[in-house]
């Protein structure tokens, strides 16, 4: 059962119910469900009550701070918290407590925000896996990196989390919840105070219970704090871009649609593209046209490794001195990466960006004149198990791309959800929420 500030807030307005009212529910299926979800690290609980009841006044007295005023959230173990630690998934980091807020958590307790605890992460948001189950069946893995953040929206505990994503970190996990994710373009918002990955790949965005309650606590981190030498996000406001149907769509099939995906996934994509065409939307792909082909073929050309390598570069700082400090304390993923980096050239990394750069300018070129890309946000419902998080084949290419993507809860396959990425040109974010809201309204689950 989803729980969604923007569809209380009207009651809110009106005095039916209170932001304490929206925490206490909170607070009530979060001591229902996550003894097993166990999506957080640590609550705030007497520190969320106080927020809410600051709000609550403030609501009564007419003067709601700003659109997330008295809203719900959760925030990744990544991202730093005055009044909670910020463990970053990890031993290295047991108890730590940092001084002051991240900016984005500044920002949303700034306009009001009920900051309700700390959500799981895996281990510096790149390990392969952590205690979190998902909500649906907690047999299978949530996803990751933003477990906690999509299990705790996903199972209702919450409205809306913060997550990152550097490959698959949010998309994935929300495709695995039943929650919308939104990775908004590269740098729009900012990541001060929030643990580095790879500078070029990091994104902050949000996995909400609806697509208003996720693009209202992005829109106001952008207009509250921005990003140093960034625009504003398009469109950013209370309520999503007025819906838009789309006149062309790309589908984009990518390596992983043959050995990936299974034949009820397949289907249930199937459903949703013809649905789509039947809704009038034209959807172009590599069966119709060679650029197109030409693209998947550029992009499923060794990308996934070009990325990997870029991150591996980037994780320099400061992976090397956690390698040499706490060692044992590490997966083994990570000092594999540090030791990857330390094969590389400077060169290797000029190389990489500039092949980088030129891939960003052929997809700018394909998506002229169409909506935006459309694929899977996920090859198949969560898996069964707790050993890794799931696939990220669907979702390298927007992340190394920096381009803006949404998964919208828009399939169920064997009775779990499974999401539908669309991915917009860089920029776009507010035409492609456009497009996003019109297929959530437009295409029912099948």
């Amino acid at each position: 059962m989803m729980n969604s500030f923007s569809q209380a807030l009207p009651d809110l307005l009106a005095g039916i119910r209170t932001p304490r009212d929206l925490l206490e529910h909170c607070l009530v299926r979060i001591a229902e469900r996550d003894g097993t979800v166990k999506a957080f690290v640590t609550l705030n609980i007497e520190g969320a009550r106080a927020a809410a009841d600051a709000a609550t006044a403030r609501y009564r007295a007419g003067a709601p701070l700003s659109m997330v005023d008295g809203c719900p959230v959760g925030i990744k173990d990544i991202m730093d918290t005055s009044d909670l630690p910020t463990q970053m998934g990890s031993p290295v980091y047991s108890g730590w407590q940092p001084r002051y807020d991240a900016a984005c958590v500044h920002a949303l307790r700034k306009g009001g925000a009920v900051i309700v605890g700390k959500t799981v992460t895996t281990a510096f948001a790149t390990g392969a896996t952590n205690q979190t189950t998902n909500p649906h069946d907690p047999a299978r893995t949530p996803g990751g990196s933003s477990s906690g953040s999509a299990a705790a929206v996903g199972g209702g505990m919450l409205p809306v989390a913060l997550g990152t994503q550097t490959q698959g970190s949010i998309l994935r996990p929300a495709s695995y919840c039943g929650a919308v994710g939104f990775k908004p373009t590269h740098g729009l918002l900012t990541m001060q105070g929030v643990h580095p990955i790879s500078l070029t790949h990091d994104h902050l965005g949000a996995i909400g219970s609806t697509l208003d309650d996720t693009w209202r606590i992005v829109s106001h981190i952008s207009l509250a704090q921005g990003a140093a030498g960034q625009p504003f996000l398009s469109g950013a406001g209370a309520v999503p871009p007025a819906a838009k149907r789309p006149r062309r769509l790309i589908r984009l099939y990518t390596k992983g649609w043959e050995p990936e995906v299974d034949p009820a996934t397949r289907a249930a994509f199937e459903a949703v593209i013809d649905r789509l065409k039947a809704a009038g939307v034209e959807i172009t792909s590599r069966e119709t046209s060679q650029t197109v082909a030409d693209l998947e073929a550029a992009l499923d050309g060794g990308f996934t490794e070009r990325s990997v390598d870029i991150t591996a570069w980037e994780m320099k700082w400061p992976y090397e001195q956690y390698v040499r400090d706490h060692g044992p304390l590490l997966e083994q993923r990570i000092k594999d990466r540090v030791a990857h980096a330390a094969k590389m050239m400077p060169a290797d990394y000029t190389r990489l960006l500039e092949e980088k750069r030129a891939m960003q300018a052929r997809v700018r070129g394909v998506l002229e004149g169409s909506d935006g890309f459309i694929t899977l946000a996920a090859s198949s419902p969560a898996p069964v198990g707790h050993d890794q998080t799931g696939s990220r084949t669907f979702l390298l290419y927007a992340s190394f791309l920096g381009i803006p993507a949404f998964s919208l809860p828009l399939m169920t396959v064997d009775g779990l959800p499974v999401g539908v990425q669309l991915i917009g040109a860089w920029g776009t974010d507010g035409d492609l929420c456009a497009v996003a809201n019109w297929m959530m309204s437009a295409t029912a689950k099948g």
